[in-house]
């Protein structure tokens, strides 16, 4: 189902015209579907239906407090790796009983903002970060709950910069390292072992590495029974990909039934950070064609959105679609490289696209709800663009579009004349 489609030859979002958004709200602007975030969490809901669970979205998708506010509302969990996501969940509503902290560097002072706030559950991602929790712990008189995340050397098959479950890769303790670690936090006072976390990759479009994940993950536990440490929930991550271009991802659903029928009838809390494929395909970025630049090279369409906008055409070589707002368009048909303002030759939203473009189109680009705005930057001293959340007929302003005001808050010239 798509919360963005045409009717009578005009974008939509939900039930509102995307050129009225723009009109309305200027360009670049994120705008974002309120029933396409709720649809894809519940589908993870309705998958584990009858078996415990928690479902935490990844924050790191799309912080947006009005995105999370979505999700709090429906009882969501949320996956975080900062104490500012923290902050943002709290803010938003978030049930602080529901967090999982992951990341490698964890300060002292955001394990302690973590444990004030009656996190979940901390992701330890070494056994030195395992020994400051614990001194956090004690400094703050309430234990840490804690599981440790693996790194299972299993190969997600995805873009090395998003492909996290590798012995090469920063994150988690290796296979043979968990069960010192384990022994480790056993013996400390001030931490509490509950669960075992994983997560291997992102854009993952094949069940098979889930599910040798798995495998590993399941006979670690029983390893870890014998030694006589209990688990009680284990943590498959996130990860799961979504469809972008010809991606044939499986569905949520099946998904979840493939890790269900392999756990069987083990007693044990399943926990998942789904953040891509809840947020990707709920956000389009809109941008406006500025100029048509033809040259015996290259056709370029040079727009207002750049790679400050959203870099992951340069820095992942990610593909995204991107169509005319309106399908009535009589413009020059051609190969066109959407191109940004940004000083930059990297400074490029997709290439060769067969477009009929004018001068003053409206562009969106689809599968900008994730990754997206959060990894905007104010590079060229650009301000970052308005993010918009559609409910039906109603648009939300979720951030107001930044002002140079905004972006030199905080600096100051040097003292005298």
């Amino acid at each position: 189902m798509s919360f963005f489609s045409y009717r009578e030859g005009e974008l939509h979002a939900e039930d509102v015209p995307v050129r009225a958004i723009c009109d309305a709200h200027g360009t670049p602007a994120y705008i974002y579907s309120r029933a396409a975030l709720e649809n894809a969490y519940l589908e993870y809901e309705r998958a584990l239906e009858g078996c415990e669970h928690l479902v935490c979205y990844a924050v790191k998708a799309n912080s947006n407090l009005a995105v999370l506010d979505v999700l709090a509302r429906l009882g969501a969990g949320f996956d975080i790796v900062s104490g500012g996501e923290l902050e943002r969940v709290l803010q938003a509503g978030g049930d602080p009983a529901k967090i999982v902290f992951s990341g490698v560097s964890k300060t002292a002072a955001e394990m302690a903002r973590a444990l004030e706030a009656g996190i979940h559950c901390f992701n330890v991602e070494s056994a030195a970060e395992l020994e400051a929790l614990n001194s956090v712990a004690n400094a703050v008189g309430r234990p840490a709950p804690v599981s440790v995340r693996v790194n299972p050397d299993v190969d997600a098959k995805t873009h090395p910069y998003i492909s996290t479950g590798l012995r090469e890769n920063k994150f988690g303790v290796t296979m043979e390292e968990a069960l010192r670690v384990y022994q480790r936090a056993a013996e400390l006072e001030h931490v509490e072992i509950i669960g075992l976390d994983c997560h291997i990759g992102s854009q993952l479009t094949d069940i098979s590495p889930y599910l040798d994940t798995l495998q590993r993950l399941l006979e670690l536990i029983d390893t870890l029974a014998k030694a006589g440490i209990t688990i009680r929930h284990l943590d498959l991550g996130g990860g799961l990909g979504v469809r972008y271009r010809d991606e044939e991802p499986p569905s949520i659903a099946s998904f979840i039934a493939a890790i269900r029928e392999q756990l069987g009838q083990r007693e044990l809390t399943l926990m998942f950070e789904p953040g891509r494929s809840i947020a990707a395909n709920a956000g389009i970025l809109a941008t406006r064609v500025e100029y048509l630049k033809p040259t015996a090279e290259h056709n370029f369409a040079l727009v207002d959105a750049g790679m400050n906008d959203m870099i992951r055409p340069a820095l992942y070589q990610a593909w995204l679609d991107i169509q005319p707002v309106s399908q009535a368009g009589s413009g020059q048909r051609a190969q066109w490289d959407i191109v940004g303002p940004v000083c930059e030759t990297g400074d490029f939203l997709g290439k060769g696209r067969d477009l009929s473009l004018n001068q003053g189109d409206l562009l969106a680009m689809f599968g900008a709800g994730a990754y997206g705005f959060v990894m905007s930057s104010n590079y060229n001293t650009r301000g970052r663009a308005a993010e918009l959340l559609v409910d039906g007929e109603q648009v939300h302003v979720a951030r107001e579009r930044e002002s140079f005001t905004d972006m030199i808050r905080g600096e100051q010239r040097l003292p005298g004349s």
